[in-house]
């Protein structure tokens, strides 16, 4: 059985915006957090008094604590629509609203990023003192600002570098089309200093990191989603899967409530949903330690349980065979070249597209074509129900093509867990890791004790 490695905390190293080169405050404030929160006062934006931004006691950079207990329900604070910063409220926002048409992207992110553009190299833009509480840009530890070899070396068989190129490559595309055009068209409002790539870079980091989208209406639902906003106040919160502060939208202004009674000198923590340790990589730059994210995930590729399929059929008849049902189960949309099995710790979330695989894959000629005769698949049996506890009652030939595809992910690592365990162990060994590196092994770690558990349930 896979033991557990001791629990290792992971801090992120989160540099203070405060002396940040793209805001030119002529008198920068010694103090970010008084002049942020005299901003607040001069916006609208309503801190309760049970609360307090700070450095001391919080898992990264800065955060929200508790100056004295809080009760589920309470207000944590209330920011007023006119605070956020958006492609609406910056001061180019009747422009952005006019070129919209001309702005149109795939991430449908670009006027945000244009606002934030114009607005960090403004004199007076009435953002100044929130955006004295960002990180650094050139120190931000989102991966996909880290160096490509590194990168991979790290992150191999986490899906991470595979999703950060593809960001990477819309990224060059969108800037050289969409967004250079743009700036160059109306250099009044974009000096040379902020047309670079590396800068876009880093603030579409930013915005993948720190922005909230505002959630359709259930009415709604087939509209295209809210472009992203900057929310000040809200962003300073850090995530834990069991977080205690929920943000509430409602039609003047955003709420951020307690979910929970927070103790006295506990940090306040905000959901950024339900995300596996990779997912909060990619998108924000930081991991949970395990055990903590109850959230995390190992994925199996699509193509990967192919693969094992395909290395177990008896001659070229077999595999032929294999191909056919593989095609079937495309058509069926069950399965797809870039597509994954989701496996948590307690259950798997592509339940019905893993059994539907299984179950296809593994029968017989003559059951294949019986289902190819008929309109469905059927009811499954309850000994076919794929749920964590019920994998070892299985099908033997379930099971073996289960464990292949495992034994198949696990070769995409660069390590085994045996490594990974062994420097988890050591606080001396761990002690020595980057930043970078210990995220990593964080992320790693969780996705192969996922996978040896399916190998223990398999065997």
């Amino acid at each position: 059985m896979a033991t557990r490695a001791k629990r290792r905390r992971v801090t992120r190293p989160v540099g203070c915006g405060g002396d940040h080169d793209l805001v030119p405050d002529p008198s920068p404030d010694p103090d970010p957090v008084a002049g942020f929160l005299s901003w607040c006062g001069r916006v609208g934006l309503e801190l309760s008094p049970k609360v307090a931004v700070s450095r001391r006691g919080t898992v990264a950079g800065y955060g929200m604590v508790a100056r004295e207990g809080v009760q589920a329900g309470e207000l944590l604070f209330a920011v007023p629509r006119a605070a956020l910063l958006s492609q609406h409220t910056c001061s180019i926002g009747g422009l952005l609203a006019r070129e919209r048409g001309a702005l149109q992207s795939p991430s449908g992110w670009v006027p945000l990023l244009l606002a934030l553009l114009h607005e960090l190299q403004a004199p007076a833009s009435r953002w100044s003192p929130y955006f004295a509480l960002w990180p650094e840009l050139g120190r931000l530890e989102h991966p996909m600002l880290w160096p490509e070899g590194e990168r991979r070396r790290l992150l191999q068989g986490t899906g991470v570098p595979e999703a950060v190129e593809k960001d990477l490559a819309n990224i060059r595309s969108e800037f050289h089309s969409v967004v250079l055009p743009f700036m160059e068209a109306h250099p009044d409002l974009f000096s040379p200093s902020v047309r670079s790539l590396e800068l876009y870079q880093q603030l579409v980091a930013v915005v993948m990191a720190y922005s909230f989208q505002e959630p359709l209406e259930e009415e709604d639902d087939d509209k295209e989603p809210n472009p992203p906003l900057m929310v000040p106040a809200a962003d300073i919160l850090n995530h834990v899967a069991d977080h205690n502060a929920n943000l509430e939208y409602s039609p003047n202004c955003l709420r951020m409530v307690a979910t929970q009674p927070i103790p006295k000198g506990h940090e306040i923590f905000n959901t950024y949903g339900q995300m596996a340790n990779w997912q909060l990589m990619h998108m924000y730059g930081f991991v949970e330690p395990y055990p903590d994210n109850t959230n995390d995930t190992a994925d199996i590729q699509m193509v990967t349980v192919r693969e094992a399929a395909l290395r177990g059929a008896k001659g070229e008849a077999g595999r032929l065979q294999l191909r056919e049902r593989w095609d079937y189960l495309c058509k069926l949309e069950m399965v797809g070249e870039e597509g994954a099995f989701v496996i948590g710790r307690e259950e798997v979330l592509t339940e019905e597209e893993l059994t539907t695989t299984l179950k296809v894959l593994c029968m017989s000629a003559e059951e294949f074509r019986e289902l190819e005769e008929q309109d469905g698949l059927g009811d499954e049996g309850e000994e076919d129900s794929l749920t964590i506890t019920n994998i070892p009652r299985l099908r033997a030939s379930w099971r073996r093509l289960l464990r292949d595809s495992v034994l198949l992910t696990l070769q995409a690592y660069a390590t085994d867990l045996k490594a990974e365990q062994d420097v988890l162990s050591n606080e001396e060994a761990y002690s020595k890791l980057s930043w970078r590196e210990q995220a990593a092994l964080q992320v790693r770690y969780g996705q192969k004790m996922i996978l040896h558990q399916l190998l223990e349930l398999t065997g």
